[in-house]
């Protein structure tokens, strides 16, 4: 596979080891701070959050925030909603403690050195902190993890980080930085990577003449896909959606450049589906399931993509004023990125070591829906080998 000039690459062992606590009922809420500047002196404190984080709720939801004592002035609860604000003031808004949808808490190790660990992250668990999920997240237990850990480690200042993400419905192979060396080591080869979209060749090869990080993804797509090699080069942008502030992440001409590469590994004819292993090039949001729906099989059971790299559902115009318990805005009808129900595996990542120079080959083990028929059978096999003995 790797030419004679390539360094030898070492194969981690599939990990044993697991952590993770059970979430608590309710988390601790959240505060967050503003510091009132000229341009928002003389405004109320109404005019001020529902101008300023109209996303976060709507008009009357920010009165009941304010008329609940959730908004402090300079240390001090507010609760007229009228109040003029004055340059240099601090103020606080606290959201109160809910309980976060159900999410999986156990992670596996896959590998782990004084710079990286690697996790295998399971399905309908979030990475970091947005909208419902500001505790049940991935960074929460490794923030726990470490505070556990043993007085050396925790003598380095170790703050382990994910750096990159994997949507909340994928799971598989998830890299985390445990030292600021390799946070800004890793984080420049991702970035280093999307820069370089469309130098395709051998993956080790690649590892030695500039591609630092690869990595490779299983996915079971809607449809039979007829060729057994696609590369998609499909640019990605964003496009208004309802309950996404930022923008929803679509197939868009004018957006940028994302290349994935796709082999058909097997292909269901009775069930009308096809597995398949997607080797990304770039990192855009959610690539995958937009470039495999553009070419017309979005990944089975994907609630938001549809054929074309587009959403189900077309943007509204139409905003949803009513507010849950807390003031915000109701959960979208529609359905949003965060949604589950797809079949996508982070299975395998090579990895040019920051500090070692070595490359490292890291695998997630397959979920049994995302095995050939032969893989199985394999797998089958040692687990009775290792029965009988």
């Amino acid at each position: 596979m790797a030419n004679s000039n390539a360094p030898e690459t070492t194969t981690v062992e599939e990990s044993r080891s697991f952590f993770g606590l059970p979430w608590p009922d309710l988390n601790d809420g959240l505060y967050y701070s503003d510091a009132v500047s000229s341009s928002d002196s003389e405004l109320t404190l109404i005019e001020f959050y529902s101008g300023k984080y109209k996303n976060s709720a709507p008009l009357q939801g920010w009165l009941q925030r304010i008329h609940n004592g959730q908004i402090t002035i300079d240390g001090v609860v507010v609760k007229e909603h009228n109040t003029v604000l004055r340059v240099g003031s601090e103020l606080v808004y606290y959201r109160l403690p809910w309980n976060e949808p159900n999410a999986p808490y156990m992670l596996q190790v896959l590998y782990e050195d004084d710079d990286l660990i690697a996790l295998n992250k399971p399905s309908g668990l979030q990475v970091l902190p947005g909208g419902l999920f500001q505790q049940r997240t991935v960074l929460t237990q490794l923030q726990w993890w470490a505070k556990n850990q043993t007085s050396s480690l925790l003598s380095q200042e170790s703050h382990p980080v994910p750096v990159h993400r994997l949507g909340r419905g994928t799971s598989g192979i998830l890299l985390c930085a445990k030292s600021k060396f390799a946070k800004t080591h890793l984080a420049a080869y991702f970035a280093d990577g999307t820069s370089r979209v469309g130098d395709i060749g051998d993956t080790t090869t690649k590892l030695v003449k500039g591609r630092k990080i690869s990595k490779i993804y299983r996915a079971l797509v809607d449809g039979i896909l007829k060729e057994d090699k696609v590369i998609i080069n499909q640019p990605i942008g964003t496009v208004r959606y309802p309950g996404v502030a930022k923008g929803l992440y679509v197939a868009l001409p004018s957006g940028k450049p994302a290349l994935s590469k796709v082999e058909t590994l097997e292909r269901d004819v009775q069930g009308n589906r096809t597995l398949v292993q997607v080797e990304i090039e770039s990192g855009r949001p959610h690539q995958i399931r937009i470039h495999l729906s553009f070419i017309g099989h979005p990944l089975l059971g994907d609630p938001l993509y549809v054929v074309g790299g587009q959403p189900k559902c077309a943007e509204s115009e139409s905003v949803d004023e009513s507010f849950a318990q807390d003031g915000g805005y109701q959960r979208p009808t529609k359905p949003v990125p965060g949604d589950c129900g797809y079949h996508l595996h982070a299975h395998q990542l090579f990895l040019l070591h920051p500090t070692t120079n070595e490359v490292i080959k890291i695998t997630a083990a397959l979920p049994p829906i995302l095995q050939t028929r032969t893989e199985t059978e394999i797998l089958m096999e040692v687990n009775g080998a290792e029965q009988q003995i």
